[in-house]
């Protein structure tokens, strides 16, 4: 990846933009010594670095309304900014660029449970929804990896998904409407709080444009009922390619668990050290997680064990109580996390068929070895959104 290269005319017009910012923004929302500025030179793609030439940290609306209408007019690039998570350099900054993090923009704006909606300021992060709410029995089901950190705008950036995307679906399906500030400041609102708004879709071209349309400052989002039970288990197998088969062969037959998550042994054992979740000694592990009655869990789960069984798998093993589900889920949430303490790496991100995993595990497996680097696959495989992390 290249980095752009600056504007020497941009760089010159420094003074002038802070001397303009500083009477839209308090002196603490604006960060221009160098030294500081290098928190925000990268996100977690931390292969490539450039601090930019400002951060500013607005706190409403009105704010990233003024910043934007400045940095228009003075031709300088902004670099939206949530949390900072990404994989892919979606906050990279240019040295004569503004980076404008919505860090500060994290309050709950309105409940309604009624309507099953919340409203928040678009920097509140992806855990602090459900936190939000989880005491009236209710939570915000897209569930990234990074879900303790992100934020709620670069979710709706990337349109991400997560763990329970299998059955829940990805931030599209559960954004009802947004507050968007256009790049020469404009403010929009766009959808609303009713399942079916009026008008154009113009939602839909805004969840997952990372940013190029403008910055969303406040998002609605669909909150629903927790379920009655959920469980985990545990699925280990001597290949990747026969793990790849059982989500196959899962979704196949009509089943629909919460969530089918994959990783393979680099990442295992990564992990285990990592979170000591408990995970087996395997080649390939799947976390398959199943909700709803207890009798709904025990139908779902003996059909799951039927399908593994079929494939002679070197574990099978079911949660023993919430205590060790929460544990198997917080090692794979720290996944990433794991591998990085092993190596520096390049995550990719792809979607492909369910029914091709078994061929793509064995093709990547194959290019490891012709090109002599390790690989380490941890991905969503209910829904095929694979993760493969090039180590170096």
């Amino acid at each position: 990846m290249d980095i752009p290269l600056a504007s020497t005319s941009r760089i010159e017009k420094k003074p002038e933009l802070v001397e303009a910012l500083k009477k839209v923004l308090p002196a603490s929302s604006i960060i221009e010594d160098k030294a500081e500025t290098l928190a925000y030179e990268c996100d977690a793609l931390t292969a490539y670095r450039c601090p930019p030439m400002l951060v500013v940290l607005p706190e409403t609306t009105a704010q990233v309304s003024e910043v934007l209408k400045l940095c228009h007019k003075m031709n300088i690039p902004v670099i939206p900014r949530g949390s900072g998570t990404s994989l892919a350099g979606g906050a990279m900054p240019s040295a004569d660029s503004v980076v404008l993090g919505v860090s500060k923009m994290n309050s709950v704006l309105e409940t309604d449970y009624r309507n099953r909606f919340i409203r928040v300021q678009s920097g509140l992060t992806n855990i602090g929804v459900t936190n939000a709410v989880e005491d009236n029995g209710y939570f915000y089901a897209p569930d990234p990896s990074s879900q303790l950190a992100c934020a709620i705008a670069g979710n709706i950036g990337m349109n991400s998904g997560g763990a329970h995307c299998l059955k829940y679906g990805v931030t599209s399906n559960n954004l009802l409407g947004v507050k968007l500030v256009t790049m020469d400041g404009q403010i929009l609102e766009i959808g609303g709080a009713a399942f079916d708004s009026n008008g154009l879709d113009l939602l839909s071209v805004v969840c997952g444009s990372e940013g190029q349309l403008g910055i969303v400052t406040e998002a609605t989002l669909r909150i629903l009922h927790k379920p009655e039970g959920a469980l985990p288990v545990l699925i280990g197998f001597n290949s990747n390619e026969i793990a790849g088969q059982c989500v196959s062969n899962i979704i196949k037959a009509g089943i629909l668990p919460v969530a089918i998550e994959f990783m393979d042994r680099p990442c295992i054992e990564a992990t285990e050290t990592f979170s000591g979740a408990g995970y087996p000694e395997c080649e390939a592990l799947l976390i398959v997680e199943v909700e709803g009655s207890l009798d709904e869990i025990d139908e779902q789960i003996d059909k799951i064990m039927v399908i593994a069984e079929s494939l002679d798998p070197t574990e099978l093993r079911r949660a023993k109580d919430e205590d060790q589900a929460n544990r198997i889920w917080l090692g794979r949430k720290s996944a990433f996390g794991a591998m990085g303490q092993i190596a520096d790496y390049m995550c990719l991100d792809g979607t492909i068929p369910v029914n091709k995993l078994p061929y793509v595990l064995k093709c990547i497996g194959e290019m490891s070895k012709t090109y002599g680097l390790s690989v380490a696959n941890v991905f969503h495989a209910g829904d095929g959104n694979m993760h493969p992390l090039i180590l170096y």
